[in-house]
């Protein structure tokens, strides 16, 4: 038999997970979110913004927001590079093995390039898990241990039966104990609870479940040192099922909102509106409209606005030849 984390199921944990899944499945559409470009970049923003902010990194939210849109701030030169790190790090999600190693490699690689001179290796000298003030919270094993036990914990994760919100935290803890890298420990393990969440649920790519970590910083390293001192991961796996679970209910909040917000000439449109090009003609046909701008202001503006519709021509929004289609 391979290595087995030490943790124990316990009923606050049951309960947190049936709590998490029916918030999961309130919102038929939140599978989709893709249907909400806004909603999906405010939550990527936050996740990059928290995760960096954990580890010291003083840009504020609008600055990490303007640097993702390629804008020149002015900042620290490292904290931007970390920024830009993060955000090219994220947008790999979607193509990472969250059970390979390899791809931890690849991935760090790309989130600590021109940081540090080990990006995408295995440390080879002596760390320890530190708060933002410097208190030393873990001992890390030794160099010459790292790849056998990394190797343990990625034939775990591949081969256990434990809910995925459970096991996404055991590997973010047992992670944090090994601690693998140099440096980039932390953003790693928060990102890579997230890859193994995604291949659950792909929502999980745009909840900033980092926003909530980042909240409550001080409760995340407890967690990890009372866990250390426990000789399991509970107390870990508990922080991390209420802070995941208060991530999904602040976007099924938000998502509710934003569809709420999308007003009832938008939906009229949206009606309407096919997967294949139609022209501002044909559409205020369908509509049995008249007005050339009610139409543009009342209805295709907003829904644009939403990010509910694509163009044919994005790059000449107002060209003659202009069609519409559903996104």
């Amino acid at each position: 038999m391979g290595y087995i984390p030490p943790f124990g199921l316990t009923d606050e944990m049951m309960q947190t997970v049936s709590e998490t899944s029916e918030l999961l499945g309130r919102i038929k559409g939140l599978e989709n979110l893709d249907k909400f470009p806004r909603l999906r970049r405010a939550g990527r923003i936050k996740t990059i913004h928290s995760s960096l902010a954990i580890e010291n990194n003083t840009l504020t939210i609008e600055q990490v927001s303007d640097i993702i849109d390629g804008k020149r701030v002015l900042g620290p030169p490292d904290e931007i590079l970390e920024v830009k790190n993060a955000h090219a790090a994220y947008k790999e999600l979607e193509n990472i093995d969250a059970f390979s190693m390899k791809d931890m490699l690849r991935t760090h690689k790309i989130m600590m390039n021109g940081l540090i001179e080990e990006s995408g290796r295995l440390r080879t000298v002596s760390a320890g898990v530190f708060t933002s003030d410097g208190q030393k919270v873990h001992s890390a094993p030794e160099p010459i241990h790292l790849s056998g036990l990394m190797n343990d914990l990625f034939e775990w994760i591949k081969t256990t039966k434990t809910h995925p919100l459970i096991c996404s935290s055991v590997f973010h803890y047992e992670f944090e104990f090994i601690h693998p890298f140099r440096d980039g420990n932390g953003r790693m393990g928060r990102l890579w609870q997230t890859a193994i969440l995604m291949r659950w649920k792909p929502v999980f790519e745009w909840i900033p479940v980092e926003s909530i970590i980042h909240e409550r910083q001080t409760e995340y390293y407890n967690a990890i040192r009372g866990s250390t001192k426990n000789v399991n991961s509970n107390e870990f796996i508990i922080y991390m099922l209420k802070a995941i679970h208060d991530a999904v209910e602040a976007i099924v909040s938000d998502a509710q909102k934003h569809i709420n917000h999308i007003n009832v000439r938008v939906r009229e449109l949206l009606a309407v509106l096919e997967q294949y090009p139609q022209s501002a003609i044909q559409l205020m046909e369908r509509l049995d409209l008249r007005s050339r701008d009610a139409f543009r202001n009342n209805y295709l503006r907003p829904a644009m606005e939403a990010g509910l519709v694509s163009l044919t021509e994005p790059d000449k929004p107002r060209s003659k030849n202009q069609m519409y289609f559903r996104k």
